[in-house]
């Protein structure tokens, strides 16, 4: 790399970070009012939704929703997709209409405003310690049983290696399906890894497609199952990402 894109990149990280952050100050108080009780998360998830088209397209990302429009009211789905880049979140929220909660890395409430609103409002998880695994799992029941939808990036984190496309997908969205009988929702994100990957020095503006795949029911599936329903659910979004990954 030249040394005069430096100061692009470095501009364009501090410009997507100065969007995600401002609109969290301004709005805060409504945002801690709305923390304040389950039965208002709804409210919260639909203000979530303009925050994140807002830092979508005000840090020149514009996303393209693929596959049709999914919107099925007052029905639960375990929701998953690849992951590669901080933009995931943003357009997950940006594609999905069902209120849903994320469950996430406890180390994202270590950024600065964000982190405030994201240990509120998702279901965390410190993947080295058993005990909040285990807790993960009752908290999800809680929200399914309100209605809500979770959902999991389900290789578990971000692979170091930006060459691997699709890492192996981790077991607890699939046990968590099969155990509350819910339709598994594939999304794929070919674009993000490319917009705004964890390299620092890289990036650019452009479109983040979201392509919506078919739904995979559970209700013929036992926990004894639950890695074929893995290596299933992994299989139709690795295709689609090699599909639309070039494109």
């Amino acid at each position: 790399m030249k040394w005069y894109h430096y100061p692009f990149y470095i501009f364009f990280r501090i410009w997507f970070y100065l969007m995600m952050g401002l609109p969290l100050i301004i709005f805060s108080p409504i945002l801690i009012i709305l923390t304040l009780k389950q039965s208002w998360y709804p409210t919260f998830f639909k203000v979530a939704r303009i925050w994140a088209s807002f830092v979508l397209y005000a840090s020149g990302f514009i996303p393209l929703r693929k596959d049709g429009i999914f919107n099925k009211p007052k029905k639960s789905f375990m929701i998953i997709a690849n992951h590669t880049s901080m933009l995931d979140i943003m357009l997950m929220l940006h594609s999905v209409k069902n209120p849903f909660v994320f469950v996430g890395k406890q180390e994202l409430t270590k950024i600065p405003v964000f982190g405030y609103f994201y240990k509120r409002t998702c279901i965390l998880v410190d993947r080295n310690n058993s005990k909040s695994r285990r807790k993960v799992f009752e908290q999800a029941k809680a929200k399914i049983d309100s209605g809500l939808s979770v959902c999991i990036f389900p290789e578990g984190g971000v692979p170091d290696d930006e060459s691997i496309i699709l890492d192996n997908f981790k077991d607890g969205a699939f046990r968590l399906a099969i155990e509350h009988k819910l339709p598994i929702l594939p999304l794929v994100f070919p674009d993000n890894k490319k917009r705004f990957s964890y390299s620092f020095f890289s990036g650019s503006y452009g479109k983040t497609r979201s392509y919506i795949l078919n739904q995979i029911t559970t209700s013929d599936y036992s926990l004894n199952d639950k890695g074929v329903l893995r290596q299933e659910a992994h299989h139709h979004i690795f295709e689609k990402l090699n599909q639309t990954i070039t494109q």
